[in-house]
């Protein structure tokens, strides 16, 4: 299921994620807790970080405080399928200990969700990955899983 979950484009730096459904159910992607930091540049060119909080195969959800969410969400209403927010991320995961690697994803701002006054959590589905992303992505996530099932 692995590497039939995506093809390689005519440039062979970008691997593009199958497209699902409209409405994708992400619930049955395995998440896993993380404490880094994402840069997430929208299509004009402006950026700005958030912490990520959790990581999966498809995506990963990040917190931002208000200002932010207002750079990154016009109107602050969640992103109605069809009208998601593209964006770039760039996060780090460690390939080998203490060697991370950079990792520069397309995706998309697909759910939006306020959980505190100054705090909300935006979640962002993958929709391609430069070079070896989502190996290292997906390796990232199944040793982590691995190292944290009892």
């Amino acid at each position: 299921m692995g590497k039939a979950a995506c093809f390689e484009t005519r440039d062979a730096r970008r691997v593009t994620m199958k497209p699902v459904a409209a409405k994708p159910n992400l619930r049955n992607q395995q998440r896993v807790d993380v404490a880094t930091e994402a840069r997430i540049e929208k299509t004009d060119g402006s950026c700005l970080t958030c912490k990520v909080s959790n990581i999966s195969r498809t995506g990963l959800m990040v917190l931002c405080d208000q200002d932010s969410v207002r750079k990154l969400v016009p109107g602050q209403k969640t992103p109605a399928p069809g009208n998601w927010i593209s964006v770039t991320t760039t996060f780090s995961v460690p390939v080998v200990a203490n060697q991370p690697v950079s990792v520069i994803a397309g995706g998309n701002i697909v759910h939006m969700r306020r959980i505190a006054r100054d705090q909300f959590q935006l979640g962002i589905q993958f929709s391609e990955f430069e070079g070896n992303g989502f190996d290292y992505v997906n390796n990232y996530v199944s040793k982590l899983l691995s190292t944290s099932s009892h």
